[in-house]
């Protein structure tokens, strides 16, 4: 898989990477530039920067064995690991996670790929089925898109989402027809969309100037008919039982791990007549072949000329800019295709594209860019500013509140839409009007807007999350150090109040904050002016000057975009 990657040469860079395109780079690439880690991109490069992340372990402790662990830990107390456990682990990684490329990218393709804590199928065993398809996405970011693909259609937390676990074929007495959700969605969402596409992304036109649609009904009624006989991989036997409701063909009772296994064939139960959908017939079968009908039918969905620009597009918009220009996905989807799907190769020509890499340019374009969407603000100022973790757990209660949070949870999504489509254009906008998407803003509302500033206050003044395994008593969890410690660097700094400034800007808007920007902020703080005389004094001033000047940071519209 990296040897694959490898093998496309990336553009080269003259110049010399200063700490701004460094940390630009790696708001990017990662949850949030830290100064180790801009330290580690000047002395390495972009491109070799890549390639380490490329061959980075998976993390020892992955999702489903956190929660495992943490449930264990629970069980004696009376109670039992839920979704909170799944937020926990996600929040843990994003921050500390050393391979912090596979991580971005995971949470992308969590963002295309959506399962949801939400759904019925995300309570207290459904949760660890979650956690196990985080693991799925952090083990195969970097891998083939075909590859991707199978692991999700099969995977039960999927099955359960979109229902196409436990799927019958068709039973023409009983009226019966197979489930169509996910071959619906498996076309719409996660391979080759609604709409016939160009290599750089753009909508073919019919004769009359309108778009042609990728498929029809029938496509996605014949389509169903190839999910169908796959369910829980019990132990044998596999009967009845073990597909309708997972239940253990020897002991009679649930199966507990039958959330986290690949869902398995039962031939059976699928359908043996043919199979005709966008322009590919599956033979009627003799036997029932359900192996080789999925196969067939993704191999078809991956080999889809709209597939590589539409999973390109969609993955230069989670990380780089919302409006890439036709050029910049064309030579994308070049490298997907010429990669054979490679997502690892993949990611490495988005990140490493002349548009991605161009500070000059993107700071002058009026449509380069995207909103920053809340989790990574949050996760921004934690790695900036080292946030941590008094159990080391990064317990973060769920944040889609949008009142009292972010309108944004990790693996909470409240449909398989995502939190917010690709293609979402907020009407009345100045966007509109020039013909720009702007996803991030679906979830902006006036609620969410003070709803984020609110949340944003309480984790830099007294933190965020829960401590201890009650989840009630003890300190929040997730700390800055400067609360924690008197003779933090970042408290003295507040008495040069200018320094200050230069941390801030060098550290959460890479070098580029607004004179304007600056100034207020600066104003702010000095005016914060305690006379003190006593070290009590003094220390209540340091923190309110840090945290208003961190406050009105992160709620600043400069901050909001990533450039």
């Amino acid at each position: 898989m990296l040897a694959i990657a490898a093998l496309w040469v990336a553009p080269a860079f003259s110049q010399a990477i200063n700490e701004q395109d460094a940390a630009r780079f790696l708001t990017q690439a990662t949850f949030g530039p830290t100064p180790a880690e801009i330290a580690k991109v000047k002395a390495m490069g972009y491109s070799a920067w890549i390639d380490d992340q490329l061959s980075q372990p998976l993390p020892a402790l992955g999702h489903q064995a956190y929660w495992d662990q943490r449930n264990a830990a629970l069980v004696p107390l009376k109670s039992h690991a839920t979704t909170n456990e799944v937020t926990a682990s996600f929040w843990r990684m994003a921050v500390t996670g050393g391979d912090q490329l596979r991580q971005r990218l995971a949470f992308a393709l969590s963002e295309i790929f959506v399962v949801s804590l939400a759904d019925n199928c995300g309570d207290n065993l459904g949760a660890r089925s979650v956690a196990s398809y985080l693991d799925m996405l952090d083990a195969m970011a970097f891998s083939r898109y075909r590859e991707l693909l199978e692991h999700i259609a099969l995977h039960p937390a999927m099955g359960c989402y979109l229902s196409h676990l436990h799927n019958e074929k068709e039973d023409l007495d009983s009226g019966r027809v197979p489930d169509e959700n996910f071959a619906r969605e498996v076309m719409q969402l996660f391979s080759i969309g609604l709409y016939e596409l160009n290599p750089d992304g753009t909508r073919q036109l019919n004769a009359a100037g309108q778009p042609i649609e990728t498929y029809q009904a029938r496509d996605v009624s014949e389509l169903a008919k190839v999910f169908t006989g796959f369910s829980w991989d019990c132990p044998q036997p596999r009967n009845e039982g073990c597909f309708l409701k997972g239940i253990n063909g020897v002991t009679g009772r649930s199966y507990e791990d039958r959330n986290v296994m690949a869902m398995v064939p039962y031939p059976q139960y699928h359908s043996t007549s043919a199979k005709h959908f966008l322009g590919v017939t599956i033979a009627a079968q003799s036997s029932p072949n359900p192996q080789e009908s999925l196969r067939m039918a993704l191999d078809t969905l991956a080999s889809h000329h709209n597939t590589a620009p539409f999973i390109s597009k969609q993955l230069i918009q989670r990380l780089v800019t919302a409006n890439p220009s036709p050029a910049y996905v064309a030579r994308v989807a070049k490298v997907f295709l010429d990669q054979g799907g490679n997502l690892g190769a993949t990611v490495k020509a988005i990140l490493l594209d002349p548009e991605a890499r161009d500070s000059r340019v993107a700071k002058a374009s009026q449509t380069f860019g995207k909103v920053r969407e809340p989790i990574l603000r949050v996760t921004a100022l934690l790695r900036a500013f080292g946030g941590l973790s008094m159990s080391g757990d990064y317990l973060m209660r769920p944040t889609d509140d949008p009142g009292f949070g972010l309108a944004q949870s990790p693996m909470k999504s409240p449909s398989v839409f995502n939190f917010f489509r690709p293609g979402y254009v907020p009407p009345g906008t100045a966007a509109a009007e020039a013909g720009l998407v702007n996803p991030e803003m679906q979830i902006a509302t006036a609620v969410s807007a003070a709803g984020y500033v609110n949340f944003m206050r309480g984790l830099i003044e007294v933190g965020a999350g829960w401590n201890g395994l009650d989840q009630k008593t003890g300190p929040v969890d997730v700390q800055f150090g400067f609360n924690q410690h008197p003779d933090d660097p970042l408290l003295l700094l507040t008495d040069s109040p200018e320094r200050l400034m230069d941390v801030i800007n060098a550290r959460l808007f890479y070098g580029w904050m607004s004179t304007g920007l600056r100034a207020k902020i600066l104003e702010a703080v000095t005016s914060i002016d305690f006379h003190p005389e006593d070290e009590k004094e003094r220390l209540a001033m340091r923190r309110h000057r840090l945290w208003s000047a961190l406050l009105l940071a992160v709620a600043s519209p400069e901050y909001l975009i990533q450039r």
